[in-house]
């Protein structure tokens, strides 16, 4: 039952339902049950398989079922268009479900005829084919519109029927019909058209009286009309004149045939008014006496409406102008007047209204017309008929018209001074002179009238009327009836007499009994009165009627005779349409033939010359005239009858006369009766065959032979049913050597006699046709015997034509599918025959399309056999005979399909496919048939094991390609499941015969390799990959074939088993397939063929003693395989599972193992790999997923080949999300991998067969230009120098030039162009729903230009949109780590760069240190701050910690990826807040020193005022009240050395300051003096302050010699531990924190929060910071906020304070630190005294303008200075060696390789990178190195920006002194040794006395005699000369170079 209402189940225990669903009732209680039985509707159904399992069948018409279940599957595909935005489909699919909807409904409404019912299934089936088209889902096969079970026929036939279904699906359903009659009827009937026309209104309202409207249709070609007329009578009003055909005037043009529809037609539309002879003079004429008056004409080409009718199924409206005529003289053409455009001949109407009719184009025969469309014929449609007859003239159309045209007439003026205004009466009158009633019909819609008036031409003797009227008179009527036309002048007086004239009159038959001809008349004009009466009408028919009329009756009396007018003529044209009137003379005597004996020779012989539409006509008569002829005088009339005969058979073959093949039927069953005419048709048959040879033409005798043996047989049957059967034996004998004959001509060999080739191909095309006759007569032994010999007696293909070849298999084909063949006991006769031809023919490739189909229709019949011993031995016979030649055939027929070459007499590549299909289907029905007996059989009949040998491997053969190419559409998937359970089926036949022959000793590698591809072909078909299809259609197939995979697979495994030890001689070709099947998604599958690959390492290691090949191959094809979208993570499992299970017990287990392991890391990786690349995921998910991937080719597989690939496919994706830098480096793993060398390398990927030192030129060019594109000029200038190199070394100057302007350009665009500094993050990835290479993993990302923490935080989050966003830093749990989710933790972090000189040298300008920063740098730092312990409220800094994370990645950044996972982590707690301070006062002054006086030094002056006067935190004085305190010195011992250094620092920090001081009081505007002074006072205050806790320090001076303060350097030793630091932190756990913060305002700071859990910045997505850094008010133009580079390292401390009171927070996770909110004063003042009020303004890379707006600093005095080398660039190692700077000379032999690295440094939240901290110099001389620091960029050589670099010290060139301008200030502040500090051990000492530097204030020199003080131990030794050159301040520019380095290449002297 099936719902028809929807059940919500309220009711206990109820079961939901929803409308339309089906319920299978098991039972039915009386009481409430599971849902009301009201709700459904009850059909009846057969259970099938009863039990759990069972099915139910619903007893309905199958193609209901069909509706109801496709319909159920495309609705849920149909929601899916419109999700997929397909809306176009989605729509056209809606209509085409609504119409299946509505034809199901009038299907189950049991109210359809059997005409109906089947139409509307047929309109059900193509709609249902289509959807599943245009839906991707399979074709379904169907036989008469219900699907067919592919059991129960063969396979060529389900093969045709898929054909079928397809092109149904592709044509129109008349398209489809048309093609279903063609296929069926080899002489089908032209489609029949009709035009439906129906006049809606004539709204052309000038008329003002009655009209005739005339339709017709005009051919212009050809200038006549082709239709009869179709007339509508309308009132003056416009109405029809007849009240009952209101709506109803409408007309159908019939009989229009294909090539009436290529014509050029016109509808044309007359119209004939009734009324006065003027339309506008009243006068003319009284009113009373009416005239047909032409009035206008309208025309509608057919060409312009045709396209649009034709697609149309309803009426469409055109309107039609109508034109009045200028000239009555010219009415006769103005349709053609107005086609033709002659527009001086008419007048067009003056509006746009006329004739509005609807058009509407028919197809069919009438009688489907009528059934079709009964509204149209219940509206009284006029049929209107062609002129003559239709194209095909069907038996049974009785037709009897005469069309007259009155064409013109000649007519005498009669004295008139005017000229006749002549009308013309047609009567029909009988031999008795009665005129006929209802004869005359003047148009269809119209009844006929017994007279017809023409209309009148206005004073016209020469009219020209061209009307033309029909004569419908009856057959019997016909003979002796004559027309009259009386002329008229119709006069224009008062009276308005019409007065008679004259007449003409004509009979229509003549008196030899033919009728009137179909031509042009002109009959005589007799002249009469109006008293004339026509009473005795023998008087004028005796007269001649026109010239040619000798018929005339001399005996009249001459008084008697009217007389002729010798100058009057009158025309007519007469058209003859009649099935039983002939006009031909021939014919009539032939019919007459006793009439004429003597002239019966004569007759006979010109009956050929009668047309054939006479002949059909009379066919009837015709044959019983000529065997009454015969049976008359046999010997003398017999050849001639004979032929005459074969004359009219040979007529009916013609498609216009074809319809008349059962009427010749009939009458030789009904109507025939010459019992003894079939001696004579017998003889002069065999009398033609014998002289086939000789007779130079042939009468197309053989052609007739089907019907000539009809009229033998039936007049056999006659003459023994009269004799009661004498004379059998003789006629059996007569027919015997008729057959002799025939074999006779067919032997003979015609390929020299073009006669004869005619001959035998009319035989062997009509000798098919005689079997069923001869049946009649004959058992069916007999026959078949007949038709074996005549078969044959065929000469082999060698000795007959091409197109004999084709006649011959025609006939052939014909026979096969005769009734004959499908008897068991003819076929046993005739099968040998037709296998041979055929075995002879597909042996040559001749004719393979026929062939295929006589082989087609045999399976076919045998398929339909019911006697199976009979179907055995006629299969035996076709295995024998066929078996072999067909697999030879395919697969000649695949290979040339494959090279698109054309089978012979098939050219075009559609025919090879299609031959293709129809010779599988062959062979996969043959093979269908055969039983285990026919394949033992078949083994048995092979002579040798080559033999066998050679078979095995073509059907293997045809089985793979089977396969491989597409033979069957990819929506045939009935024909592919049927295909694959053959396939199958005969492997298992055959495999036992391969195991029993080809196995030990007579081992067969090529068999068995073709076997075991064919099973890993069949394995993966897509057709059988059960898990793609939907589970409704799984279920199908499982059912009926079962999980073909799965039996296949045990075939193979059985026979890989059967190997033995030939298994290696397939290690390690076969691993690729049997990876490959085990890849496939089917658990049994893989439990079966994985185990395989335990076997084969097994057996290398035995041969080898390893399994390197094995794993080399497994590698390689597991790559390939996964990337097409192979595997799964269950697959990864159970390979890893069942092969480790196999190998424990192996002694290679520990090999085997980790091999195991290798494999299953791998597929991790690749799948992940995978699922990236097809997803829509992002690009940073693609590239790490790729790198991932090719690290692991590299480290743990090397597999260089693999790395090499994915190597380019990363820097593809690179270059494709414009990762220019990235993208360089990822080639330079390739470029790496090669050398300058001359080998030659093949053909790679894109890259050409070439030596190997071309492709790494062509490599390193290419590195080069993308580094170009990604402003990394550092790394390209090494390359640059190592191809200069190359060509230098070559002589290649032209390149050499070129690539040194290259490097200069380089060099020109670090100091010129703008580069952005990006900024870092750390990402951490928790979750096991993360990819593998991301899952519980942590990387540092390189941000995107202008990119902040908060834009990247959403880019990930957008790129991970499940992910859940952590907000704290913490380390996660493992509850985190192991959840099925994602999680993300994201935070800023700070580069760490390592020792790299550039960074020390005050000289370089910053756009070149900048890079340093930021670029290859591999370790990242991240501090946290934290309250330990108690926290004091009074001092918080007492237990104030700061923990710091160091991250050291994999791989430095950038490098092949914008993100590198950690390696290492390392938390530190640790640092001075003062030392850093010191440091920063240090680099801040050493900047100041050298500017002008009353420059800028706004920022000198508040980073002073900060720490003089710290009002906010009370400054370095909570620092004295923390931990000078006694108590707390007491009770904290360990910290005593800390202490002291925290002494020492501060005392430091005094002399630093003051000086500051005096560099400021040197700058300082006059204005802001009054600041100076308080600065001034304030230190005093300060260092007043210190004295006390201080002893050691000056309370009176401020030393001279302060400078030296700037070589102290107090180093802090670095103790990693976790979370934990040394006691001493608590003095400077700060330093982060403040070294940043850089504020608008004294008061526009943040709070620190501290507290026991406090942790670092957040990811929150409503995170924010401060808007001075998010979005800066004085911005740079690099979109950085303006902050000191200094500050940068540490700004991410920013997000971990609180706001202040009204802002956003900046941080979720910390809680304030004071009360209520409050910031502890403390803090406050330490901030203040840390940071300072100022804003700084100190980017180098700010513009002019803003440089001025903030207080600028210029570093120009720090660009040059002295040094001969060239500022030092990043060389990433070719060689992996580190980073160094670049030599002065480009090929000096200080190889760029030999470097150090250098690492890299920027901001981590803001993406400004700080300036480096200058160092200033230390001793030179020490015993041992001071300890490194990496916390900050302070860690450099003694030689420091203070004094000479160590290289000046080394170099060849003499020092440079710059000129002293102005006195020297702070003369005596000399340089002090540095306590504690030694030159690194590797320095080299300066030979000779220390080198005295001076120091000048504007030029930022230290003075000559000073610089010994940066020299502990001066060494003896010669000093080079100095040399003392002026010069100016220099400024940076790009001339700079240059001139310094002409100024250091002075001579020395």
């Amino acid at each position: 039952s099936w719902m028809i209402c929807t059940f919500r189940g309220s009711v206990t225990q109820g079961l939901a339902l929803e409308v339309g669903e089906t319920v299978q009732i098991l039972e039915k209680c009386e009481g409430e049950g599971v849902f009301p039985v009201s709700y459904v509707h009850l059909k009846k159904a057969t259970v099938s398989n009863r039990g759990p399992d069972e099915t139910v069948v619903p007893l309905e018409d199958p193609i209901i079922t069909e509706v109801t279940s496709t319909l159920q599957e495309w609705a849920l595909l149909w929601k899916q268009l419109y999700v997929k935005h397909k809306v176009d489909l989605f729509y056209k699919l809606r209509h085409v479900m609504m119409e299946l909807i509505d034809l199901r409904r009038q299907l189950l409404s049991g109210h359809l005829t059997q005409d109906q019912s089947r139409d509307v299934k047929r309109h059900i089936t193509v709609r249902l084919d289509w959807g599943n088209e245009h839906l991707g889902l399979d074709l379904v096969p169907r036989k008469d519109f219900e699907t067919v079970d592919e059991e129960q026929i063969s396979v060529s036939d389900l093969y045709k029927m898929h054909l079928s279904s397809r092109h149904s699906v592709q044509q129109s359903i008349t398209q489809n019909d048309t093609m279903r009659q063609r296929n069926s009827d080899p002489c089908r009937v032209p489609i029949q058209h009709h035009l439906l026309v129906n006049l809606k209104s004539f709204s052309y309202n000038s008329v003002g009286e009655d009209t005739d409207i005339f339709f017709s249709l005009f051919d212009l070609r050809e200038g006549k009309t082709i239709s009869e007329k179709f007339m509508v009578r309308l009132n003056k009003n416009g109405g029809p004149k007849n009240p009952e055909k209101v709506d109803r005037l409408c007309a159908l043009f019939t009989d229009l045939s294909n090539k009436d529809m290529k014509r050029d037609l016109y509808i044309v539309s007359h119209v004939i008014r009734t009324g006065r002879m003027l339309l506008n003079d009243s006068k003319k004429g009284p009113p009373h006496i009416q005239y047909r008056r032409p009035y206008g004409c309208a025309v509608l080409a057919m060409s312009d409406v045709l396209q649009t009718i034709s697609e149309l199924k309803e009426e469409k409206d055109f309107v039609l102008k109508v034109y009045t005529c200028n000239n009555e003289n010219e009415w006769y053409q103005i349709h053609e007047n107005i086609i033709r455009k002659s527009s001086t001949k008419y007048t067009a109407p003056s509006t746009n209204y006329g004739l509005i009719i609807s058009l509407q184009l028919l197809r069919g025969d009438m009688e489907q017309l009528q059934r079709e469309n009964p509204l149209i014929f219940n509206r009284n449609v006029a049929i209107t008929r062609k002129l003559g007859f239709p194209d095909v003239i069907m038996p049974g159309d009785v037709r009897n018209d005469l069309y007259l045209t009155l064409e013109r007439g000649d007519f005498e003026r009669g004295g008139k001074s005017v000229q006749k205004n002549i009308e013309v009466t047609v009567f029909v009158l009988y031999a008795d002179g009665e005129i006929l009633k209802d004869c005359i019909s003047i148009g269809s819609g119209e009844p006929n009238v017994p007279e017809h008036r023409s209309f009148v031409l206005y004073h016209n003797n020469s009219p020209r009327w061209c009307e033309v009227i029909k004569l419908p008179i009856p057959i019997d009527r016909f003979r002796g009836s004559h027309l009259r036309f009386e002329f008229r002048h119709c006069s224009t007086k008062d009276k308005g007499e019409k007065k008679l004239f004259g007449f003409s009159f004509t009979p229509l038959m003549r008196e030899d009994g033919t009728t009137l001809s179909d031509d042009s008349h002109e009959l005589y004009v007799y002249k009469c009165d109006e008293n004339t009466t026509f009473s005795n009408h023998a008087l004028y028919l005796g007269l001649p009627c026109c010239k040619d009329d000798f018929s005339c009756s001399p005996s009249i009396p001459s008084s008697l005779v009217f007389q002729r007018s010798i100058k009057e003529s009158f025309w007519i044209a007469t058209q003859l349409s009649s099935t039983k009137l002939t006009q031909n003379v021939d014919l009539l005597a032939l019919l007459k033939w006793k009439s004429y004996p003597d002239r019966v020779l004569d007759i006979l012989g010109r009956l050929r010359h009668v047309s054939g539409e006479e002949i059909v006509k009379f066919l009837q008569d015709i044959l019983d005239t000529l065997f009454s002829i015969l049976d008359d005088n046999t010997d003398k009339y017999g050849p001639l009858v004979f032929q005459s005969l074969v004359f009219v058979i040979n007529l009916l073959r013609d498609s216009k006369y074809f319809h008349f093949r059962p009427v010749m039927d009939t009458y030789i069953q009904k109507h025939f009766a010459g019992a003894l005419a079939y001696k004579e048709l017998i003889r002069c048959l065999r009398w033609y065959m014998d002289r086939s040879a000789e007779v130079v033409r042939q009468e197309h005798i053989q052609e007739a032979l089907e019907y000539l043996f009809k009229f033998i047989v039936q007049s056999r049957l006659l003459y023994s049913r009269a004799t009661c059967g004498l004379e059998e034996e003789q006629f059996r004998c007569s027919i015997q050597e008729l057959f002799q004959s025939i074999r006779f001509v067919l032997s003979l060999d015609s390929r020299n006699s073009e006669t004869l080739i005619f001959t035998q191909a009319a035989l062997l095309n009509s000798f098919p046709a005689i079997f069923d006759e001869l049946l009649q007569m004959f058992s069916v032994q007999e026959v078949a015997e007949f038709v074996r010999g005549t078969l044959g007696s065929l000469p082999s293909t060698v000795h007959m034509g091409q197109s004999m070849d084709v006649v011959k298999l025609q006939s052939i084909s014909r026979t096969v599918d005769s009734r004959l063949f499908s008897f068991p006991e003819s076929r046993r006769i005739l099968l040998p025959v037709v296998l041979h031809h055929i075995h002879l023919h597909l042996r040559q490739q001749k004719e393979l399309l026929i062939c295929s189909g006589i082989l087609s229709s045999i399976f076919s019949i045998i398929k339909n056999s019911s006697l199976e011993i009979l179907v055995q031995e006629e299969v035996e016979m076709m295995v024998e005979s066929l078996l072999d030649v067909l697999l030879q055939t395919l697969l000649s027929i695949m290979s040339k399909s494959q090279s698109q070459e054309a089978v012979r007499g098939h050219r075009c590549p559609q025919c090879t496919a299609e031959i293709t299909g129809e010779y599988v289907s062959c062979l996969l029905s043959l093979l269908r048939q055969m039983t285990d007996i026919h394949f033992q059989h078949l083994m048995e009949n092979f002579q040798s094991k080559e033999e066998l040998k050679e078979f095995l491997l073509k059907i293997f053969c045809v089985f793979r390609n089977l396969m491989k190419l597409s033979i069957f559409p990819r929506d045939w998937n009935v024909m592919r499941l049927l295909t694959s359970n053959i396939i199958l089926t005969t492997a298992q036949y055959l495999s036992p015969a391969l195991h029993k022959n080809f196995t030990e000793a007579e081992f067969d590698f090529k068999v068995w390799n073709s076997y075991f591809s064919l099973a890993v072909l069949f394995i993966n078909q897509p057709s059988l990959q059960m898990e793609n299809l939907s589970p409704a259609k799984r279920k199908k197939v499982l059912d009926k074939y079962g999980d073909m995979r799965v039996m296949m697979t045990y075939e193979l495994f059985s026979m890989w088993q059967n190997l033995g030890d030939n298994k290696i001689h397939f290690i390690p070709g076969m691993i690729g397939p049997f990876l490959g099947v085990t890849l496939v998604p089917q658990v049994e599958l893989r439990n079966i063929m994985i185990p395989i690959f335990h076997d084969m390492m097994d057996w290398e290691q035995r041969k080898n003693g390893n399994f390197k090949q094995v794993e080399a191959e497994l590698i390689d094809k597991l790559d390939s395989l996964v990337s097409e979208g192979r595997g799964d993570e269950n697959y990864r499992e159970l390979f890893s599972l069942l092969l480790l299970e196999k190998i424990e017990q192996e002694t290679w287990r520990e090999t085997g193992v980790s091999f195991v392991t290798s494999v299953t890391r791998l597929m991790e990786r690749l799948l992940d790999y995978r699922d990236c690349m097809k997803g829509d995921e992002t690009e940073n998910k693609k590239i790490g997923c790729t790198v991932n991937l090719l690290n692991f080719y590299k480290s743990e597989i090397n597999k260089e080949e693999m790395y090499i690939r994915y190597i380019h496919k990363l820097c593809d994706m690179h270059l494709q999300a414009e990762n220019y830098t990235e993208a360089a480096f990822t080639l330079l793993l390739y470029w790496e991998l090669l050398q300058w060398d001359k080998r030659a390398l093949k053909e790679f990927l894109h890259y050409p067969a070439q030596t190997e030192w071309h492709r790494k030129e062509g490599m390193c060019r290419k590195v080069i230009h993308y580094f170009n594109k990604g402003k990394c000029w550092e790394f390209g200038i090494p390359l640059c120098r190592e191809l200069a190199f190359q060509y230098e070394s070559l002589y290649d100057y032209q390149s050499l030039s070129w690539i040194r302007k290259m490097e200069a350009a380089y060099y020109d665009y670090i100091m010129e162009q703008q580069r952005l500094e990006p900024e870092f993050f750390r990402v951490g990835f928790y979750g096991r729903k993360f990819p593998f290479f991301l899952r519980n993993k942590e990387f540092v990302c390189r941000g995107h230009d202008y990119e902040r923490l908060e834009a990247f935080q959403q880019r990930m989050l957008g790129e991970f949109p499940q992910a859940i966003a952590m907000q704290h830093p913490n380390q996660p749990d493992e509850a985190i780590l192991q959840c099925d989710a994602q999680y993300l933790q994201i935070y800023a972090v700070t580069p760490v760069p390592d020792s790299v000189s550039v960074l020390q040298m005050d000289r370089v300008p910053d756009r070149i240190k900048s890079f340093y920063r930021v670029n290859n740098v591999r370790r990242f730092r991240h501090d946290r701050p934290f309250h330990k312990g108690t926290r004091d409220r009074d001092n918080e800094f007492k237990s104030l910690w700061i923990e710091r994370t160091t991250l050291t990645l994999t791989h430095p950044l950038p490098g092949i990826s914008r993100w590198f996972e950690v390696e290492k982590r390392e938390l530190v707690s640790y640092l001075s807040v003062v030392e850093n301070k010191n440091q920063e006062l240090r680099t801040l002054i050493g900047q100041y020193q050298h500017k002008q006086p009353q420059g800028n030094i706004n920022l000198l002056s508040m980073t002073l005022n900060g720490v003089v006067d710290a009002a906010v935190n009370g400054g370095i004085t909570r620092y004295q009240e923390a931990f000078f305190d006694k108590e707390y010195i007491s009770s904290h011992p360990e910290d005593t050395d800390k202490i002291t250094q925290l002494k020492d620092l501060m005392q430091e920090q005094v002399h630093i300051l003051a000086v500051g001081l005096a560099v400021h009081e040197k700058l300082v505007h006059p204005e802001m003096r009054p600041l100076h002074k308080k600065l001034i006072d304030q230190f005093h205050i300060m260092r007043s302050s210190l004295c006390h806790g201080l002893p050691g320090l000056d309370k009176t001076n401020i030393p001279r010699g302060i400078l030296a303060s700037f070589a102290v350097y107090k180093r802090t030793h670095l103790r990693t531990h976790t979370y934990k630091s040394t006691s001493f932190g608590n003095l400077g756990n700060l330093l982060v924190l403040t070294d940043s913060m850089v504020l608008e305002s004294p008061d526009d700071f943040y709070r620190v929060q501290v507290g026991p859990s406090s942790s670092s910045s957040s990811i929150s997505p409503t995170h924010s910071v401060p808007s001075q850094m998010t979005n800066p008010i004085h911005s740079t133009i690099r979109g950085s906020p303006s902050l000191p580079d200094r500050y940068r390292h540490s700004r991410e401390m920013l997000m971990l304070l609180p706001p202040l009171q009204g802002e956003r927070p900046s941080s979720a996770m910390y809680g304030n630190v004071g009360e209520n909110g409050q910031m502890v004063n403390l803090q406050k003042a330490l901030l203040h005294q840390v940071i300072g009020p100022c804003k700084p303004c100190s980017d180098p890379n700010l513009s002019v303008a803003e440089k001025g707006q903030h207080l600028s600093l210029h570093f120009d005095a720090f660009h040059q200075q002295l040094s001969d080398l060239p500022p030092a660039l990043p060389a990433r190692s070719l060689r992996k060696c580190p980073l160094l700077p670049i030599s002065a000379s480009p090929i000096s032999p200080q190889s760029l390789l030999d470097g150090s690295n250098s690492t890299l440094s920027g901001s981590a939240s803001s993406g400004v990178s700080s300036l480096s901290d200058i160092n200033f110099c230390t001793p030179a001389s020490s015993s041992e190195p001071p300890p490194s620091r990496t916390d900050t960029l302070e860690s450099a050589p003694s030689s420091q920006a203070w004094t000479t670099d160590q290289e000046d010290l080394d170099s060849p060139y003499q020092a440079i002194r710059y000129s002293v301008s102005e006195p020297v200030v702070l003369e005596a502040a000399r340089l002090t040794p540095c306590r504690s500090q030694s030159a690194p051990g590797d320095q080299t000492r300066l030979q000779g006395p220390p080198l005295n530097l001076y120091f000048n204030q504007q030029e930022g020199c230290i003075p000559e005699e000073e610089a010994h003080m940066c020299q502990a131990t001066p060494t003896p030794g010669p000093r080079p000369m100095l040399r003392k050159i002026s010069q100016p301040m220099i400024t940076a520019t790009k001339d700079e170079p240059a001139r310094v380095s002409w100024e250091h290449g002075v001579g020395q002297d």
